[in-house]
């Protein structure tokens, strides 16, 4: 008998056969199909549906926390050891609700978003790279919300009024970006991973180490790009907030329960 809320839809693959499909995908990505089951409805409000159980994300989440522990972690340490690159993050001022909200939200919109909608390189993801580098606060929280009603707007006019008609993508265009999809989503990831750089201070550290210190946010950003193309934005938000809320749960309890090994 299963258990409430933990009964697998008909149609969704087994764990193995996304992981499967995930190591297929950053090989050769392109930019679909999507994964059963895939609820069906008006493309952009269909966009930030989850199409998979919460719990199949967080399956995804503890994945990358294993792998970025055991395999990737060890290896930004020791580049970071040998580099006297040192972490920002204080655990005793955690900015809580910037890792578990604003982060998954604007980050995703930013690298992300484009992935299945590439005509919005050109003006939505340039706008959403400023908001980012604005960081958190409630004047980027407002322009992040006006920028996602700039993105939604086209659903709420008739299609024969719809601004964005004119920008449907051209046969010669659509042949170019399925040629150079690889090269965006690969690079993407990398642009995430780079952005993370910011969460250290540097110093006098080798240029060729750089890369090793942010191999937990690469490796990061190729599942958050996968579940973006196969399942959507909003399951890429909310793996995003799944996998931030764990390590700051773990923060949390040490905080709570014993203070004095975050006094070490």
């Amino acid at each position: 008998m299963s258990l409430p809320g933990f009964s697998r839809p008909p149609g969704l693959p087994t764990m193995g056969e996304e992981i499967v499909d995930f190591l297929k995908f950053i090989v050769r990505p392109r930019p679909g199909p999507r994964l059963p089951p895939h609820r069906s409805g008006r493309g952009l409000w269909a966009d930030f549906s989850l199409h998979a159980p919460w719990w199949r994300l967080l399956h995804w989440a503890v994945l990358l926390w294993t792998v970025n522990l055991f395999v990737f972690a060890p290896l930004a340490l020791s580049a970071a050891d040998a580099s006297g690159a040192q972490h920002r993050l204080d655990i005793h001022n955690i900015p809580w609700l910037t890792a578990l909200i604003w982060a998954p939200i604007v980050e995703e919109l930013t690298f992300r978003y484009a992935l299945r909608r590439p005509a919005m390189l050109w003006w939505f993801v340039p706008l959403m790279a400023a908001i980012l580098v604005q960081g958190a606060g409630p004047t980027s929280a407002l322009l992040a919300a006006l920028a996602v009603l700039l993105a939604l707007a086209p659903l709420w006019y008739p299609a024969t009024h719809r601004w964005h008609a004119g920008w449907a993508a051209s046969w010669r265009w659509r042949r170019w970006m399925r040629w150079a999809y690889p090269v965006l989503f690969h690079a993407t990831a990398l642009a995430f991973a780079a952005v993370h750089l910011y969460n250290f201070r540097l110093t006098s550290i080798n240029l060729l180490l750089l890369p090793l210190l942010v191999l937990p946010q690469w490796m990061t950003g190729l599942v958050l790009g996968w579940v973006r193309v196969k399942r959507g934005i909003g399951a890429a938000m909310a793996l995003h907030a799944i996998f931030n809320g764990g390590p700051l749960l773990l923060i949390g309890l040490i905080l709570t329960f014993a203070p004095q090994l975050a006094a070490g």
